[in-house]
């Protein structure tokens, strides 16, 4: 029989919440940060029932409450990743290429194993167990155009009560024949998952076109309708990663002025809609996808590694457009958001645009849950929401150990350190700096326990 008595345990040690986007200068705006030397998090059913200073609700706990310690930790809202192809997995770290080459050579034969059921399994249980390693409670995910490797990921997913967004690749060119679907399956398959999977326990559905060149109009105006019919669905896709890349796109589409009119005329650019990389565009296309409510997924490690361009992020910022950061992988190189940060900052650097320790950690939480519109259910841990968290050691190694060392200890910095360390976390960092990853109310990844 099920117990049904509510669930109910206290996390308590330092914890940072970004509440508001911090803006861009070195100390963050008023009313952005929440920083709680000594505090607590009240969990019951896998939620936040109350967040403030422990000593503020230890009174009102209900006697022989489970607390767990996290003293000399931070806690902070589990990490978010807005752009990322699960199936890719296994092809990290494959020697370079530019993107066209590194589909054909790499991601093209890997993708086509996919066909096989207890494949995506595997690759997905493998896939989760990395991104909880490394305190991502959340992401944006690339299927391939195989509905059972949908399938597989949103079966893993639910079991381990994750909130997750997935789609299955819509692709009838330009591919593979064993990877290629058709119009009519594709909509069929992508139907099916739909009504399956979309707002099951925590999993939404992302309609899915991989990017322009490899679905004929047919394919773009049949998810564009797919879309209109169903607007609380989500849709990712690729845009303008690379030189090469769109100039096939003017090639394959001549009629249109520009790659993002490409999606506009089928009726992808959405307030729900995910564009990866947009690294080459102008200054009118980012307030175009701006006005439609768009965002721009900042593959950094991916950007670099593929040798794409740097992207300029302030540039979107001045045009309204909303960007999220996302690992990409396997065209990236790493599935932890430290990794992306650092390379995110270089980046900026290159741009005369540093990235601050406080953008960083706003777009790895409550930044990505607003560009992918599910911050009212995570990233800011507010009472109510859903409790995925994150619990990160400043002390994880010895190098991290005395860089931290020096700007004192967790539970009693003022915000000028707290920014130092979060700095330090962004550039040190690594999956072993994450001590413990709850999603849903529940510990589901704890660094002592390997």
């Amino acid at each position: 029989m099920t117990d049904p008595r509510p669930t109910m345990r206290v996390l308590r040690g330092p914890l940072v919440r970004l509440l508001d986007d911090p803006g861009e200068d070195d100390r963050p705006a008023p009313g952005s940060l929440s920083y709680l030397q000594d505090g607590a998090l009240w969990l019951e059913d896998g939620r936040v029932r109350a967040v403030g200073s422990y000593h503020e609700i230890a009174p009102h706990l209900p006697v022989g409450i489970e607390v767990v310690d996290y003293a000399g930790k931070l806690m902070m809202p589990g990490f978010i990743d807005s752009h990322v192809h699960y199936v890719q997995l296994d092809i990290l770290a494959s020697y370079g290429r530019q993107l066209l080459d590194w589909l054909n050579d790499y991601t093209f034969p890997e993708e086509c194993r996919f066909a096989e059921r207890a494949h995506g399994e595997a690759v997905a249980e493998a896939f989760l167990d990395e991104q909880l390693r490394a305190g991502t409670t959340t992401s944006q995910v690339f299927c391939s155009s195989h509905p059972q490797s949908v399938d597989a990921f949103f079966t893993a997913a639910q079991r381990r009560g994750l909130r997750m967004l997935a789609g299955k690749v819509l692709m009838d060119r330009n591919a593979p024949a064993a990877l290629t679907d058709t119009v009519a399956s594709g909509v069929a398959d992508s139907e099916r998952l739909i009504a399956d999977w979309h707002g099951k326990d925590r999993l939404g559905y992302s309609l899915t076109p991989r990017f322009a060149p490899t679905s004929t109009a047919a394919q773009l105006d049949a998810a564009g309708a797919i879309l209109r019919a169903a607007p609380d669905l989500h849709l990712q896709t690729h845009l303008a990663e690379n030189a090469g890349e769109i100039a096939w796109v003017a090639e394959l589409f001549p009629e249109e002025k520009d790659y993002l009119a490409v999606y506009e005329r089928y009726g992808l650019v959405s307030p729900t809609s995910t564009f990866a990389h947009g690294i080459h565009l102008d200054q009118s296309m980012r307030e175009r996808l701006a006005g439609a409510g768009a965002n721009i997924a900042f593959c950094p490690t991916s950007n670099l590694f593929l040798g794409s361009g740097l992207f300029d992020r302030l540039a979107c910022r001045e045009a309204g457009l909303a960007t999220s950061l996302a690992s990409d992988v396997g065209g990236g190189t790493d599935l932890c958001g430290f990794a992306t940060l650092k390379a995110a900052y270089q980046v900026g650097q290159l741009l005369g645009q540093p990235l601050t320790a406080w953008q960083g950690f706003y777009r790895l939480t409550l930044g990505n849950a607003r560009a992918l519109h599910l911050d009212r259910h995570i990233g800011a841990l507010q009472p109510g929401q859903e409790a995925d968290i994150v619990v990160l050691d400043p002390a994880a190694t010895p190098l991290l150990a005395r860089r931290t060392e020096r700007i004192g200890k967790t539970g009693c910095l003022e915000p000028s350190s707290l920014g130092e360390l979060l700095f330090a976390l962004m550039m040190l960092g690594d999956d072993r700096s994450v001590f413990a990853t709850w999603a849903g109310g529940e510990c589901v990844h704890r660094q002592d326990s390997h």
